[in-house]
């Protein structure tokens, strides 16, 4: 299946909800060759992301994602993304053989009141959304980049994603059911949540940083 080369540019609007995870319960889904950071004693920071990418975007289509652990590797730190879900099969293809991203395919109910991802008529997680929001870029645009990792086949990848939006504190509810594949995270309540409109995702290309140990090639599910 053809697929737009990176970078990529994605337009539209997102939600996104901060936690505190523990360490012990990250190392399950973070391979043994990234280094899991701490942020209090025991904690790391993890978060889940939900977007719908519109019109004048490379792709349209909407995207689940978690990242379980902030991480560190060779002296950079980033996230890393264990599991992402989207509704297009080109976005599929072109994550897994550009970024080597653990993409799969989901359906997406998205509306102004709630958000809901399931796989296989098996709920992945819901999204309870109010109406209170509270602006937190006044000016402008709030900017900000950051670095993932992540691996195709033998390669450690690293790339970085650059975010413009109007940012917004945007309190919600996260309910993430037993059956969901990343349950056993136990993401509780959020530290906090916020909302980006007006949207603008790039999704740099990668660069090889090393290879994987055997053991954590085993463990390791894209690419």
């Amino acid at each position: 299946m053809s697929y737009p080369p990176a970078p990529w540019h994605l337009y539209g609007s997102a939600v996104e909800s901060f936690h505190p995870i523990d360490v012990e319960r990250a190392k399950q889904f973070v391979p043994v060759d990234l280094e899991i950071v701490s942020v209090l004693p025991g904690k790391t920071v993890g978060s889940v992301y939900l977007s719908v990418y519109e019109s004048n975007s490379t792709l349209e289509y909407h995207e689940l994602i978690v990242a379980p652990a902030l991480v560190r590797y060779q002296g950079k730190i980033g996230a890393w993304i264990s599991h992402i879900y989207v509704d297009s099969a080109i976005s599929v293809a072109g994550g897994r053989n550009i970024w080597g991203l653990p993409k799969q395919m989901a359906d997406f109910s998205w509306s102004d009141r709630q958000i809901t991802v399931s796989q296989n008529n098996r709920s992945l997680c819901q999204v309870d959304r109010s109406q209170i929001e509270l602006p937190l870029s006044f000016w402008d645009k709030f900017k900000i980049s950051g670095y993932v990792f992540s691996g195709l086949e033998r390669d450690i990848l690293s790339f970085q994603g650059n975010i413009e939006a109007e940012l917004k504190w945007h309190p919600f509810h996260l309910n993430i059911p037993v059956e969901s594949s990343f349950a056993a995270l136990d993401l509780g309540n959020p530290w906090f949540t916020i909302q980006f409109d007006r949207l603008h995702l790039t999704a740099n290309a990668p660069s090889i940083l090393g290879n994987w140990t055997t053991e954590a090639a085993s463990r390791h599910p894209s690419g």
